[in-house]
């Protein structure tokens, strides 16, 4: 099942404070060819914005340009993350796997 919300929203400090919750959540991070990476966070807020420092990371190098996510309760975010991974096959997710 795809993530609830389709409408990449921008990679930016500005469009993560606009568009981010400091709720616990999945997120999706992507650029204009792939999806980067799916994680799952306590506060997706500040989880987006510690992505944008690592430009130096095998993630950040592929220069993801968006987010998407969905708010979830901590109860079923690790299965969501999960479902989200294997149906997505983002590039920094693909030695990880369920239950890691």
């Amino acid at each position: 099942m795809p993530f609830e919300q389709a409408l990449a929203r921008p990679l930016t400090a500005s469009g993560i404070r606009e568009f981010a919750p400091a709720h616990a959540g999945v997120y999706g991070l992507s650029n204009s060819r792939e999806w980067v990476y799916i994680g799952e966070a306590a506060n997706l807020q500040e989880s987006l914005l510690r992505h944008l420092g690592e430009r130096d990371t095998n993630c950040g190098r592929r220069g993801p340009t968006g987010f998407v996510y969905e708010i979830c309760a901590r109860a079923t975010r690790w299965e969501r993350q999960n479902r989200l991974v294997l149906e997505y096959e983002p590039v920094c997710n693909r030695h990880w796997s369920p239950g890691k």
